[in-house]
């Protein structure tokens, strides 16, 4: 098994926690509750680490997701010393360490402000999340690994009051949009991209 991605979030923000209530097939989170996100390779051996995961711990599974290149898992808990043994179990299991994980790439990102109204449209009808207006401003960000885009819109949302619009943590990149004025999205854009940078882990070319 290869480690991709491994983030623990110490309090899930509330508009965060709203997102993952509307998409996740498992249990929902609270919010500011702790939450693990991990991606490995191949997928189907995900199941293996949700069984230990789930059996050492309190935890709860939001969301499993088994592709054939990659497996995400989510679980959270009101105590984070729990969801910080899920990852050590995990971690055991697989007989690596946190410092084995990819450190997050930011593939490409983008700010478009002003947006027109027609294009609002657009994303308001594809998103699960908050919506963004007409003259309001757009952050998209792309990552890999996929699942450290929860990372990223967990410290955005810290930082500066935005909306959150979309997140993608599965699949060959992780995606994030957010919307809302122009200070608040460059605030929340350096937040995200600085908390990526913080990450350690492996070479990520």
């Amino acid at each position: 098994m290869e480690l991709r991605a491994l983030t623990v979030l110490d309090s899930l923000q509330p508009q965060l926690t709203g997102f993952l209530q509307t998409v996740c097939q498992g249990f929902m989170p609270k919010e500011f509750e702790a939450a693990l996100f991990l991606e490995i390779a191949p997928g189907i051996a995900i199941n293996q680490l949700t069984d230990v995961a789930l059996k050492r711990t309190t935890c709860r599974p939001g969301m499993q997701i088994v592709e054939r290149a990659y497996g995400m898992l989510e679980l959270h808990d009101a105590d984070k010393g729990q969801v910080e043994a899920a990852a050590a179990t995990i971690l055991e299991r697989m007989s690596l360490t946190a410092e084995q994980r990819l450190r997050p790439r930011v593939v490409s990102t983008q700010i478009i402000t002003g947006i027109d109204g027609h294009q609002s449209q657009l994303i308001n009808r594809m998103r699960h999340g908050d919506m963004i207006t007409a003259g309001q401003s757009l952050y998209i960000l792309e990552v890999h690994p996929a699942a450290y885009a929860a990372l990223a819109v967990n410290e955005a949302e810290k930082a500066s009051p935005i909306n959150v619009l979309e997140m993608v943590t599965f699949g060959a990149f992780g995606r994030v949009w957010l919307g809302g004025g122009e200070a608040e999205i460059l605030e929340a854009r350096k937040a995200a991209e600085g908390a990526l940078a913080g990450v350690k882990g492996r070479e990520n070319k």
